[in-house]
């Protein structure tokens, strides 16, 4: 049962400070906190905690104890804070590293410092927040979720920096900034629904570094530099932007830049780049090639991915051609899971399905592994990298055991790291042109989704593979028998599901490469079985693979 945990200096039975409370609760609990004004610093480490004014809003206000430190620091954890006064001096307000956490209601100030630091990989939810009064307004770093309702004013340099996150900004105002109102870099990807941004002392709203944010419904005033300025090498998509008294241009997108402006009126400005092209479907070879996919045996979680792939790239398709405004998206996908599970066949089908939509020009499949792309001295790696990028545009580069590439697994001297490096920016800039498919462990598939700031975010989906049961991979070694005109009898067939059974336990099981393995083998037993009969077998003998061939071959 979750408690409620009172605090009032004044109140007998309650507890005398927040502090005193924190480390009374346990998980779960509510902390009231009573009116009134709170001088101390407070620390949250892995709970999971709701921290309450009891009395609503402008009834308590928190100030720090040690200026030069943190007023609120929260580590992991899942914690929730509302409608408290957060007022720092010389340090973060609030500050956020890793878990989840909610901010509601809250005036939170830092005279000297970042009002609101988030990162760590953190989940968040902010609304209906004032901050003001810092040097800095909200910081986003390396994390995920959304800022909503929420007033950001009177700031000495940034309202809001985003350094390689995914938030969703909406109906947010940002105001009398000295610097820039929103600072969008390093790989980041958010999305600013109907938020204002007005009197600031730069730019409005300033993209660099690789970044896509999505734009939409923001206006942009009173700002002595342009109102958005989006850099050469980013991306993204303006829809129904307005910018009034900035400086000119009140949108200003860098030549080479990949962004898009996009107004209401289904009406086309700015850059028309690969997305923009004529795209003609090949729905006939479309349908032949999802038949294949359906085809295939087990793997069902996997074909509904694809197919929900495909349907929203199909509905993209219309809307682009409707002059509807569309999301920018990639092709790019990471596939996880054990070997022989099917990543390298459906990669395959996967980049002839976009060829047969006519988003890709030619449906290649080019597989490569990290000997094909680490060079042995400084500058090689991002040569060879480059040369296998480019040789698979328009089709599918397929980067099997992917994680080899980070640092995790390589030495003092490995460039492997450098390959990383080089196809971010690649896939960036030719999101349109190619489909970049990495294959791996799961495990290690994320760690080496760490390796760089602006990976993760450069694949739209992760999709896992799945081991296959015991009788799917008697299928498997059932059809290619048949694959070779070869078949196997009702005794062989049984046993081969009792021998996968058997071996699924196995750390170096290697699914459909162990039903390949056991099918050469038995194709061998075979072989020396047939020799014995010293007489020409039938044609029917030759096809047949028995339970002896099956017995002979399974490895003792």
């Amino acid at each position: 049962m979750n408690n409620i945990l009172q605090v009032s200096p004044s109140q007998a039975d309650a507890y005398p400070s927040i502090s005193d409370a924190i480390r009374a609760a346990v998980d779960g609990d509510t902390i009231a906190i009573g009116p009134g004004e709170y001088h101390e610093n407070l620390t949250i480490s892995g709970r999971r905690l709701k921290l309450t004014a009891a009395a609503g809003r402008d009834t308590v206000t928190v100030l720090p104890r040690h200026p030069a430190e943190a007023l609120l620091e929260v580590r992991g954890g899942a914690v929730e804070v509302r409608e408290l006064a957060l007022t720092g001096r010389d340090a973060p307000a609030v500050t956020v590293t890793g878990g989840e956490f909610a901010l509601h209601g809250c005036a939170v100030e830092a005279g000297s410092a970042t009002a609101v630091h988030i990162g760590g990989r953190a989940t968040f939810e902010v609304t209906g927040c004032r901050i003001s009064g810092a040097q800095i307004g909200l910081s986003l770093n390396n994390c995920e979720g959304s800022v909503t309702d929420c007033e950001i004013v009177d700031i000495v340099t940034d309202g809001i920096l985003i350094r390689s996150a995914d938030p969703q900004l909406r109906n947010c105002s940002v105001t009398d900034c000295g610097y820039r109102g929103v600072y969008v870099y390093e790989y980041s990807k958010p999305t600013l629904d109907n938020c204002k941004i007005a009197r600031i002392g730069d730019v409005g709203i300033a993209v660099a570094q690789h970044s896509s944010p999505v734009l939409r419904g923001c206006v942009v005033s009173e700002a002595r530099g342009a109102g958005i300025t989006v850099a050469a090498d980013c991306g993204g998509e303006l829809s129904d932007c307005q910018t009034e008294r900035t400086a000119k241009p009140g949108i200003q997108i860098a030549p080479g830049s990949r962004a898009e402006l996009i107004t209401s009126e289904r009406r086309r400005h700015g850059q028309v780049g690969a997305a923009d092209r004529p795209v003609t479907a090949d729905q006939a070879r479309v349908d032949q090639l999802l038949a294949e996919l359906d085809d295939l045996v087990g793997l069902p979680a996997v074909k509904d991915e694809v197919r929900a792939l495909i349907d929203e790239i199909q509905v993209n398709e219309w809307r682009r051609k409707g002059g509807l405004s569309v999301a920018p998206t990639s092709h790019h996908l990471v596939f996880t899971g054990s070997p022989g599970t099917g990543k390298t066949t459906v990669a395959r089908l996967f980049g002839q399905i976009l060829a047969a939509l006519g988003l890709l020009t030619r449906g290649g499949f080019k597989e490569v592994a990290r000997r094909d792309l680490v060079g042995q001295y400084l500058g090689h790696t991002a040569e060879k990298t480059t040369v296998a990028f480019e040789s698979a545009l328009g089709g599918v580069l397929f980067i099997d055991e992917a994680y080899t590439l980070s640092r995790s697994f390589g030495s003092g001297s490995d460039f492997g790291q450098e390959a990383i490096d080089t196809l971010v920016k690649l896939m960036e800039d030719h999101r349109h042109e190619v489909a970049v498919i990495v294959a791996g462990y799961t495990g290690d598939m994320l760690h080496f989704l760490d390796a760089n700031p602006g990976l993760a975010s450069r694949f739209s989906k992760t999709i896992e593979f799945e081991n296959y049961t015991p009788a799917e991979l008697a299928r498997i070694l059932s059809s290619m028998a048949e694959s070779h005109e070869y078949y196997l009898d009702g005794e062989a067939a049984t046993e081969s599901t009792r021998y996968f059974g058997r071996r699924l336990g196995d750390p170096n099981f290697g699914n459909a490469r162990e039903a390949r393995k056991l099918f050469e083998s038995m194709r061998k037993t075979q072989s020396q079985r047939l020799r014995q009969l010293r007489r020409m077998p039938s044609p029917e003998e030759l096809q047949l693979l028995t339970l002896a061939d099956l017995t002979a071959a399974i490895p003792n």
